[in-house]
């Protein structure tokens, strides 16, 4: 059998402050988005290998903007993922849409100075819990929310990034990552605005 081959993922910097805060943004990316694809079980693997991924980078701004269309919660948040199927109708390998994921700028700087990290890490933690979402993973329930973390550890702890979930850390920003939802849009296409594809 073929090893599936990880979904490809452009990544879309849409807010200045990222490029200057984070010259290698762009990379840290690909490689946050690469790591939780393979932290996944191979079943999934199998379903999504092929695919594509954008991760969108963006300001306050306009993640509220989307918080507000989308979610009906007029403020920002850090990070949204749109994904472009239900986890149950992935495809099997070949080229498609997984999804978006997008971040905000000033809300995930504030969170990484309060909980005394990096933005890079906090910016990794918010990529890998974006790409889960997009895999099909829930925090909707306890259990749900305590497999989709210590998978999220798992795969940060790859990338050399300390569980986001431990005290001291977890009393900060990262704990808010539980907040956050995966927007359902099924059947859409993207947010990006290569193509104008964006959550029908």
């Amino acid at each position: 059998m073929t090893k599936p081959k990880p979904p490809t993922t452009d990544v879309l910097i849409s807010a200045a402050p990222w490029k200057r805060a984070l010259p290698t943004a762009a990379a840290l990316c690909r490689r946050a988005a690469a790591a939780a694809w393979e932290g996944a079980p191979a079943a999934l693997k199998r379903k999504t290998g092929g695919g594509e991924l954008a991760v969108v980078l963006t300001t306050d701004a306009a993640i509220r903007k989307l918080n507000r269309t989308w979610r009906g919660k007029d403020k920002p948040t850090n990070v949204l993922s749109f994904p472009a199927a239900a986890a149950g109708d992935l495809r099997g390998p070949g080229e498609f849409i997984l999804g978006d994921v997008v971040v905000a700028y000033a809300t995930v700087a504030k969170e990484a100075k309060e909980a005394g990290k990096s933005l890079k890490d906090h910016l990794s933690h918010m990529v890998v819990h974006g790409v889960l979402h997009l895999l099909g993973y829930d925090h909707e329930t306890t259990p749900d929310a305590e497999t989709m973390e210590s998978l999220e550890t798992k795969i940060l702890s790859r990338l050399g990034v300390s569980d986001p979930y431990s005290a001291p850390a977890a009393a900060s920003g990262p704990a808010k990552t539980r907040g956050t939802r995966s927007v359902k849009t099924r059947g859409a296409r993207s947010v990006k605005t290569r193509g104008a594809r964006r959550p029908l």
